[in-house]
């Protein structure tokens, strides 16, 4: 067997992994193995490349690539195992884009070793492509994590004459790829690379925090298909397999998620470019009016004497790591008869599966997780629904009000209950930044405090009920 041979059969093992990988990470009852088995693939592929002519017959090739691999290991391991959940959707931001940024130095790196005026047209345009969508997904990545992080305002930015500059850039950059095409002059390249990160900030800035889940789904897909582009230009079938099945899954995933909020991508994308977002509601709801706010004691009995209780978790559960507290709620409940379950909204978190990935960590039994359609079914006949930290998946505002952030982004009918309890640190908004009408309703009683600390002692208030 020749060794390029040997070389399609070990990559195609390792593709093999990643397909049964993304088969696993379908369900949480085998993520983790579906994690194990890509892990396993990718490793394969690695060690392997280093038994390639081009690595361990160049010794600078093989130092640059030890190198990074140690660096890469260095940064990678730490990162993993010590970042917080809540700050999962940054760590999963900034890693998509440093993908996204490695295929555009990958491209353009292949464009200078291909030398000037000798480079097939086809080629050009392959090089081209990774380098707009990976310097898209690098720049557009880390603006996302600065609005996760809150080193920025989550909501949409907008400034003078947006739509003209938008303009220009584009046309900028389409201009300039035509001259790429026909010139293959290196230094149109570098302008090029340069105005795609000019035009992944600017892409990014306009979308509200609320979207920010489907975002990152689609800088996902871009990646994903930057990747594969560098896969055609440096001939390696194994990246142009993994980088499609990226940008194939963040492009479905993409697409489910924007169903889950009623509106089309575009609108999603393009609703607040040109225009100034204002958002209702302030910082700590709106002072003219009042709430009802209770004790863990008194939401304890209700709780203890309910016959059906919805849990409906959101960000908020996620900063107080309160998921194993609610495992514990929903198991003194469970006792004494009541019939407990989780409501998951699609987009509930900053990222796709963040609230099911939350639940999992606390050993919460995958058959209580209900999607928002089943749940919303269950709400009319569910005595207690008590929300931990989410806002706006249950605010109405969604639904009746032209104009919000949110509209037409389906949500959780936690109305439908008989009696709402809200679990929050404030009257603060949600991370759309808009106020809640839900939080004054008739029905609706307010807990305060840290949501941990809270489902602590309403554990307690259940046992001695």
């Amino acid at each position: 067997m020749s060794r390029a041979t040997a070389t399609d059969l070990v990559y195609l093992i390792a593709i093999v992994g990643f397909i049964f990988a993304l088969i696993g990470l379908s369900s949480p009852k085998h993520a983790r193995r579906g994690n194990q088995i890509g892990a396993l693939g990718m490793l394969l592929a690695v060690g392997w490349t280093f038994s390639l002519p081009a690595v361990y017959g160049s010794t600078r090739n093989l130092v640059l690539i030890v190198v990074a691999v140690v660096i890469g290991t260095a940064i990678g391991v730490p990162a993993a195992r010590f970042v917080k959940m809540t700050a999962m959707p940054q760590m999963v931001a900034v890693f998509n884009g440093v993908g996204g940024g490695a295929a555009a130095l990958v491209s353009v790196t292949e464009f200078i070793s291909l030398g000037h005026g000798s480079i097939a047209i086809y080629k050009i345009v392959e090089i081209l492509f990774g380098v707009l969508v990976g310097s898209v997904s690098f720049s557009g990545s880390a603006i996302a994590f600065a609005k996760l992080q809150e080193l920025m305002t989550g909501r949409p930015v907008t400034y003078p004459a947006q739509q003209p500059i938008n303009a220009v850039v584009g046309l900028g950059i389409l201009t300039l790829l035509l001259v790429t095409i026909v010139t293959a002059n290196t230094a149109v390249l570098v302008v090029v690379l340069l105005l795609s990160l000019v035009l992944g900030v600017i892409f990014v800035l306009p979308i509200g925090g609320a979207d920010v889940p489907v975002l990152i789904s689609l800088l996902n897909a871009f990646t994903g298909l930057a990747v594969a582009a560098s896969g055609f230009t440096i001939n390696s079938n194994l990246l142009i397999v993994a980088g499609t099945l990226v940008g194939a899954s963040g492009t479905l995933l993409t697409r489910m998620m924007s169903a889950a909020m009623g509106r089309s991508l575009p609108n999603i994308l393009f609703s607040a470019f040109g225009s100034v977002i204002t958002a209702t509601g302030g910082e700590g709801g709106d002072p003219s009016r009042s709430v009802r706010s209770g004790t863990p004691e008194d939401i304890g009995v209700l709780l203890a004497y309910a016959r059906r209780v919805a849990i409906i978790p959101g960000y908020g559960l996620a900063v107080a790591q309160g998921q194993h507290a609610a495992r514990e709620l929903a198991e003194a409940l469970e006792a004494r008869g009541v019939e407990v379950y989780y409501a998951i909204h699609p987009v509930a978190g900053r990222m796709p599966g963040h609230m099911n990935v939350l639940l999992a960590e606390a050993n919460v039994p995958y058959e209580e997780l209900e999607e928002m359609d089943q749940a919303n079914s269950e709400l009319p006949t569910t005595d207690v629904a008590l929300v931990v930290g989410a806002n706006d998946t249950v605010n109405p505002a969604a639904q009746n009000t032209p104009g919000s952030p949110i509209y037409g982004m389906p949500i959780i009918h936690a109305d439908d209950a008989a009696n709402v309890v809200f679990l929050k640190r404030s009257m603060r908004p949600g991370f759309a930044g808009i106020d809640n009408e839900l939080l004054y309703g008739e029905k609706t009683t307010m807990l305060f405090g840290d949501a941990k600390d809270t489902l602590v002692k309403l554990v307690a208030a259940v046992k001695s009920a």
